[in-house]
Order: structure tokens, then C-alpha cells, then sequence
């Protein structure tokens, strides 16, 4: 049966599974403004639910097939099942259905340009850097990205049919369904082993979403991945690098690391410098992160001076690295990284911010992750003083009952590592409360609900005697 088009529903009530979550949140503010009548629904409230709710939203805590009745197409992501009561109640009365990959695709249909980031991580960090760069060099984008950005006012943006500016996410495929003419690939490196077999059907999955591209469009790779220049020597596209490599197309010279950690550094292209950046965020990542920016700034004609001048000014999406205030004279940050290298990166960045002692605290995401990166988690957050593991958030998953936060924290030790087993949001608070001292720095991890953690422990305030 053909995929349902979403435009064919203008005015008529859209009903849309897991409103909640990054994208679909996103999305549902996109048609929102665009006309389209939206509800939703999810198994939890959350900032992103209240935001809609004060749009006018209704959202429905808790699936149920009353959710749908009345509704005119509904629109779910990978991670519900067909026998979701709300799926199960449209299938049995014929109410359409629309896949969120699906249905971005279909959004950015009509755009003369679509610029789709991709990568197992920093897609958000590059979709946003690139967005505000587009914006401030005034292309007018229309953007969807998995976070906030101030410069937006949230994560989505309707804008001109100049340019479409989009993450392009790999798990269960999704990113198949995007129409790139510039497809941005930060890395390939294993995760989402519950849905591929292993890194080569990972490394295949990125080979055909590049292969999407028109015959005249770009593929902007790092040039530091193996995997990426693999990727690109099998592909009949047009093609550039990025990356510290001095052999890239775009490369850095005169490379300065500042207060705090943010890099300054010239911006060679194919043999010419052609601006000089001074980054507003720290850490090493990050000057390959603005590299593929100002390449895909580039290819869409903006000029690299005001270019450089935006990232000069970007302070970062919400969620990656931010900081959510001070208590007891200990600074509090939240980072979304959720795989140990994300978690490593974030780290790196914490410790070069001249802390007395740096605390980690991990909320790993989904048992089957950790199931497959385990060895690597037992090492990601070696550089922290101490570090705190929460119980595994079980996402779209349920307990296999063979993995456990535990079992982490062992492994950690025996690594070296000063880990301690904080299973509730309370316990952690209660630990760090007890153990830190005026000049740490607190940093939480995960894609989860662990970023909540900041708000109770700032809503709870300081605590210390004066």
C-alpha cells in the first residue's frame, strides 16, 4: 500500500504517537504552524509535551485506542510496534498511517536544497551550527533538528524553500526516506545493535543513504573516519573531507585553545585559508563539528567571513554541554551524549573547564546498547575524578534481565575507574550532596529523563550551612 501524503491532510486532524520525543515534537510544530490539526500522545509529560500543550496541543498521557478515534491519519515513529493499542485501533478502521522518517521526508520534499546530517553522533551540535550560520548569512532555512537552539526558539524552523536543514538519523533506516543534495557524514561507528546485524551492515546503511543523493549533489565526509573514507571511495558522488588532516579539503591552521577550551583557528579550503573561526563552545570535537558546517555553508553559496562570525557567536543546543546553574558552589552541566564516545567528548570538555573535581554521572540508554558497547562504557568516563551510574533507562526496551547498572560499575572499577552505583535520581543527589565540594563540576549524561535530575537538585538549591 502506497505511503499516505501528508499534504493530503491539510486542515484534518493529524494524531501523532510519541509526540514527545526529539523529532516528532519537532514535527508536530511544523505542521502545527503549517495548519494542520495535531494531537498526540506519550507515556509521559515532558518539556517538549508541555510546550505543545501550550500551543494549543492536546496530548494524551498513556496509549489508548480512544486516542485515535476521530483522528484522520496517524503518524508513529520506529519505535512503536504495530500492536500499540493506538496502531492496532487504526489498523482494524482504516485510519492511514505515516512513519516520522516518512513523513520528514515528505516535509522536505519541494526544497531546492536539503543539507542532512548525518553520523552515530554530533548531529545536533552540526544540524544547529549549520542552521544558525544559514540563518545569520540570511538563506532563510527551514530547519528540524533533534534539539533546542535559542537562535530558533526551539528545534524547528518553517522558513523559505531555499534550503532544508535536517538530522539524519540511521536508526531502524530512517534516514533512507530523506531527499539530500548535501549529505553531511560525521562518523560511522557501532551503535543501534538492536536493529543493525553489526558495523558492516551499519557502514552499508550510511553507503545508501549518501547514494540518495542527485546526480550533482555532495557528500561532505570526515576525513579522520576510516569507515567515512571507505564510504566515500565506493561512491560515484561528488565528494569532500573535513577534518585535522592536513590532506582534508577543509582543515584548520594555527590551531589556539583558549579560556575554557574553545579552539581559534584559520580555516584552510582545498589549499586557501578563507576565514578565521574563534568558537564560542569548547572541545576538540567541536572544530571538526564547525568544519562541516562552514563546508556545508559553502555549498550553499553563503559567505565563509559571516559565516565564521556565526559559530563565533553559537553557544551550543540545549542539552549538549549546558549548564544548568551552580549549587552549593558546584557548577551543575547536562550533556544529551548517551554512547561512550559522545560521553567521552562531553567529558573531555568538563575537565578543561578548571574544576577542582569533575563528577560523572551516567544514565545509560537502552539495554541492548549496553549490552553491545559495554567494554566501551567501562572506560568512557576515565578522565572524570568520579563518576556515579544510574539504573539503565529502558526507552522503547524492556529489562532482558541479564544487564544492569551493576554490572557496569564493576567493570568500571576493575578499569580503575571511581564508580559508584546511584541507582535513583534520589540517590545521586543524596550522594553528590554528601561528597562534593564548593569548585567541582557535576556533569549528567543520557538521552533519557537525566537531565530532570538538574532540575531537582536546582529546584532543591543550595543546601549547606552558611
Amino acid at each position: 500500500m502506497a505511503t499516505p501524503r501528508i499534504r493530503d491532510f491539510k486542515d484534518r486532524r493529524v494524531h501523532m504517537i510519541g509526540i514527545g520525543g526529539s523529532s516528532m515534537s519537532g514535527l508536530a510544530e511544523m505542521l502545527l504552524k503549517q495548519g494542520y490539526h495535531i494531537t498526540g500522545s506519550d507515556n509521559a509529560h515532558s518539556h517538549a509535551v508541555e510546550r505543545l500543550e501550550a500551543m494549543g496541543v492536546k496530548v494524551f498521557i498513556g496509549h489508548d485506542a480512544r486516542n485515535v478515534q476521530d483522528a484522520d491519519v496517524l503518524v508513529y515513529s520506529a519505535a512503536i510496534h504495530p500492536d500499540n493499542p493506538e496502531r492496532a485501533w487504526a489498523f482494524a478502521h482504516g485510519i492511514p498511517q505515516i512513519e516520522r522518517a516518512e513523513l520528514l521526508g515528505q516535509v522536505m520534499e519541494g526544497h531546492k536544497d536539503a543539507v542532512c546530517v548525518s553520523g552515530t553522533h554530533g548531529k545536533t551540535t552540526v544540524s544547529s551550527m549549520i542552521a544558525q550560520v544559514l540563518l545569520d548569512c540570511g538563506l532563510d532555512p527551514a530547519v528540524h533538528i533533534g534539539g533546542r537552539l535559542d537562535a530558533l526558539g526551539g528545534g524547528t524552523r518553517i522558513g523559505s524553500d531555499r534550503v532544508f536543514v535536517a538530522e539524519a538519523c540511521e536508526y531502524a533506516g530512517s534516514f533512507l526516506h530523506m531527499h539530500p543534495t548535501v549529505a553531511v557524514v560525521l562518523n560511522i561507528e557501532e551503535d543501534h545493535l538492536d536493529y543493525y546485524k553489526d558495523i558492516r551492515h551499519i557502514e552499508e546503511a550510511f553507503f545508501n543513504f549518501c547514494s540518495l543523493l542527485p546526480s550533482n549533489g555532495l557528500v561532505l565526509g570526515c576525513g579522520d573516519d576510516p569507515r567515512v573514507l571507505k564510504m566515500l571511495d565506493r561512491l560515484d558522488r561528488r565528494h569532500e573531507t573535513f577534518g585535522f588532516h592536513g590532506d582534508c579539503d577543509w582543515h584548520p591552521q594555527n590551531l589556539a585553545i583558549g579560556e575554557l577550551g574553545k579552539p581559534s583557528f584559520d580555516v584552510v579550503y582545498q589549499g586557501q585559508g578563507i576565514c578565521h573561526v574563534a568558537l564560542g563552545v569548547a572541545g576538540r570535537f567541536n572544530i571538526v563539528n564547525a568544519l562541516a558546517a562552514l563546508a556545508s555553508a559553502h555549498a550553499m553559496g553563503a559567505d565563509m567571513r559571516q559565516a565564521a562570525a556565526s559559530l563565533g557567536r553559537f553557544a551550543g543546543a540545549h542539552r549538549r554541554f549546558e549548564h544548568t546553574g551552580d549549587i552549593d558552589g558546584v557548577h551543575m552541566y547536562h550533556d544529551y551524549g548517551h554512547n561512550p564516545t559522545e560521553m567521552r567528548g562531553a567529558i573531555s570538555v568538563a575537565c578543561e573547564q578548571g574544576a577542582a573535581h569533575v563528577w560523572a554521572v551516567m544514565q545509560p540508554h537502552t539495554y541492548s546498547r549496553v549490552k553491545t558497547l559495554f567494554k566501551d562504557y567501562l572506560t568512557c568516563t576515565e578522565a572524570a575524578d568520579y563518576t556515579l551510574v544510574t539504573d539503565i533507562f529502558a526507552a522503547r526496551e524492556t529489562d532482558p534481565g541479564d544487564i544492569n547498572s551493576q554490572m557496569l560499575v564493576d567493570g568500571m572499577r576493575q578499569h580503575g575507574v571511581h564508580a559508584v552505583l546511584t541507582p535513583t535520581f534520589d540517590d545521586t543527589e543524596a550522594y553528590l550532596r554528601a561528597h562534593w565540594q564548593p569548585g567541582d563540576l557535576v556533569l549528567t549524561m543520557g538521552c533519557g529523563n537525566i537531565n530532570l535530575l538538574n532540575e531537582q537538585m536546582q529546584k532543591h538549591g543550595d543546601t549547606r550551612k552558611q
